[in-house]
C-alpha cells in the first residue's frame, strides 16, 4: 500500500520529524495538535476552552485538507496536563461531533510541546 502525505498552511506546519498527516487506503492518520495558531506558530494563550478550540480548528484544517472532516473520525486521542479539564473536553467537542461520536481515549500527562495544556491526534477513515 502507498502512504499518502497531507499537508495544510491551514494548520500549524510539523514541527520535528513528522508529517500533519499520512493517509494509508482510507485511513487517514492526523498526528497531534496543539493550541498553536496556524498564521504565528505561537501558542494560543488564555483560558483552556480556547485551546481545546484551536485544537479542533487545526485537526478540523488537517482532516479538510485530506478529503474529509471530523465527522470522519473514528478514533480521538486527548491528552491534558491536568484531568479536572476533561469536562470542558466534553463541552466544546459536543460543538464538533455529533453521534455517533468517535472513540476516545483522555489521558493525563506531565507535560505537552512547547507548554500546551491540550493535545489531541485522530485516525480518520474515508469511505
Amino acid at each position: 500500500m502507498t502512504r499518502e502525505i497531507i499537508s495544510t498552511n491551514k494548520a500549524p506546519q510539523a514541527i520535528g520529524t513528522y508529517s500533519q498527516a499520512v493517509r494509508v487506503g482510507d485511513t487517514i492518520y492526523l498526528s497531534g495538535q496543539i493550541p498553536l495558531i496556524p498564521e504565528t506558530m505561537e501558542l494560543l494563550e488564555g483560558e483552556i476552552k480556547d485551546q481545546i478550540h484551536q485544537v479542533f480548528k487545526n485537526l478540523s484544517a488537517v482532516a479538510e485538507a485530506a478529503g474529509g472532516t471530523l465527522a470522519d473520525v473514528v478514533k480521538l486521542n486527548v491528552f491534558l496536563t491536568d484531568l479536572s479539564h476533561f469536562p470542558v473536553v466534553n463541552e466544546v467537542m459536543a460543538e464538533y461531533f455529533s453521534e455517533p461520536y468517535p472513540a476516545r481515549a483522555a489521558i493525563g500527562v506531565a507535560e505537552l510541546p512547547k507548554g500546551a495544556g491540550v493535545e489531541m491526534d485522530a485516525v480518520m477513515v474515508l469511505v
